[in-house]
């Protein structure tokens, strides 16, 4: 009998453990999903290769030489050289940074200035609610890119200016998903019975709605810095990212175009790497989205 009382506690603990712990659950349905999981493991690859570049990168990727002009990859250039002898496997281990730092800044520029607009226009409602709303749907009617663009360059051509740039443009996004989350949040029974204890406005929004709409959110934000690493190549690309001669996958695009006759080389790696990149956090971000969903078992 006493066996029995114990294995029932015991499955009684693990059961309630198992439900006081959604983001474990999560990270279980997570490790499931191959995709999710290969897309995780290159972002990871990407981060190192960014966070350690003056370690890895074989050679200073400013360093230029004449005699190593448009060489083809070979032992002493892996991925070969470009229209000044710099080494293309360096610059594109050392771009890695600026892809990488433009998507997360330019993501978390978006969550900080979109989410509390989003909340405040889902919560209050009425006219606040409508105002944010008719802004919103302004900046969503002209294209994700073309904002960027203009923005940028009203800033001025920078890196900086660029992450801003993108961060501004994706903000709209995020204040329509947190407004829509936050109303279909707002009117179940816990938020009513937390506002029937006494709690303050402020307390409801922050303790018990903020919470309960991370899992899109985050979601949300994975796929957002696909789109920006796109957006920082596009910008640097165009001439206003980061300016040579720092490595920027996008402008060694640029220079590259010149030469795609002559030295493929220069265009196939950065070209490569923001595929891989971009694709791997789309890949991360469905995983997400499959296990972050409530209904999934």
């Amino acid at each position: 009998m006493s066996a029995v009382i114990a294995t029932s506690e015991t499955v009684t603990v693990s059961a309630v453990s198992n439900e006081a712990s959604p983001w474990l659950r999560a990270w279980r349905r997570l490790r499931r999903r191959r995709g999710a999981m290969l897309g995780l493991a290159v972002v990871l690859g990407f981060v190192v290769l960014a966070l350690f570049a003056p370690w890895i990168a074989p050679q200073d990727p400013l360093a230029t030489s004449w005699s190593a002009i448009r060489k083809a990859p070979s032992a002493a250039h892996w991925l070969g050289t470009d229209e000044i002898g710099r080494d293309v496997l360096s610059r594109v281990i050392w771009g890695s940074q600026a892809s990488l730092l433009a998507g997360l800044s330019s993501v978390s520029i978006s969550l900080l200035l979109g989410v509390p607009i989003g909340l405040a226009a889902g919560f209050l409602g009425g006219f606040v609610d409508s105002l944010i709303s008719r802004i919103t749907d302004a900046f969503l009617a002209c294209p994700f890119l073309i904002l960027a663009i203009a923005l940028a360059a009203f800033l001025g051509p920078s890196l900086t200016n660029a992450m801003i740039a993108i961060g501004v443009s994706a903000t709209p996004i995020f204040v329509r998903l947190t407004r829509a989350q936050v109303i279909n949040v707002k009117v179940e029974d816990y938020i009513e019975a937390a506002r029937a204890v006494g709690n303050p406005p402020w307390r409801i929004a922050l303790r018990h709605i903020l919470p309960n709409i991370l899992a899109p959110l985050i979601v949300q934000a994975t796929l957002a810095i696909a789109a920006a690493v796109i957006a920082e190549a596009s910008l640097s690309f165009l001439g206003l990212g980061q300016q040579p001669p720092a490595p920027s996958w996008g402008s060694m695009l640029n220079t590259a175009k010149n030469y795609v006759d002559n030295a493929p080389w220069m265009a196939v790696w950065p070209g490569v790497s923001i595929f891989l990149l971009v694709l791997s956090f789309n890949l991360l971000g469905d995983g997400l989205r499959d296990a972050l969903d409530p209904r999934q078992r």
